[in-house]
């Protein structure tokens, strides 16, 4: 059994016929016509200049023109860590964010890690983290060591 356009129908309840304000006290919805007491909404012609208006108080808009700018809630904070940093491990050394924690260069795991190309680097190491800079990767592969992106942060976007 096919369904055709045809056969469809809301569902019982979904639609309801819209409610038909200011026809009389008998109808429920005299009088005030759901409008309320006085005042500028309740008044025929109502044109209000824009949906941040405030009835006449100075507007929240013109307030605080000066604080500019936003804070991205989608920011994902990385603590960054220069190869400088990681050249006091011992070449062949798995560094990873634990290890890097334990050493005393990262202060908690909370936010992920991303290596920076800052300072030297002259052993190879393997190192793990959640991003790295692209010149930081290259110097650890021209070293011999290999970069490791680890963790969901891998798709985070970083801003």
């Amino acid at each position: 059994m096919s369904i055709t356009a045809a056969d469809l129908a809301p569902n019982p309840g979904a639609t309801h016929s819209k409610k038909r304000i200011g026809r009389g006290n008998g109808s429920g919805h005299g009088t005030y016509a759901t409008k309320g007491l006085k005042g500028q909404k309740q008044r025929s012609g109502k044109n209000l200049p824009y949906d941040t208006f405030e009835g006449g108080q100075f507007p929240f808009a013109r307030r605080f023109h000066t604080l500019r700018g936003f804070n991205n809630k989608w920011r994902v904070p990385f603590q960054p860590v220069n190869l400088g940093a990681l050249d006091r491990f011992e070449a062949g050394t798995v560094v990873t964010p634990e290890l890097l924690k334990e050493v005393g260069i990262l202060r908690h795991l909370r936010e992920p890690v991303k290596v920076l190309a800052n300072g030297e680097l002259t052993k190879s190491l393997n190192v793990s983290a959640h991003r790295f800079s692209e010149a930081a990767s290259a110097r650890i592969s021209a070293l011999g060591g290999t970069a490791t992106v680890i963790g969901p942060a891998e798709e985070a976007k970083e801003s």
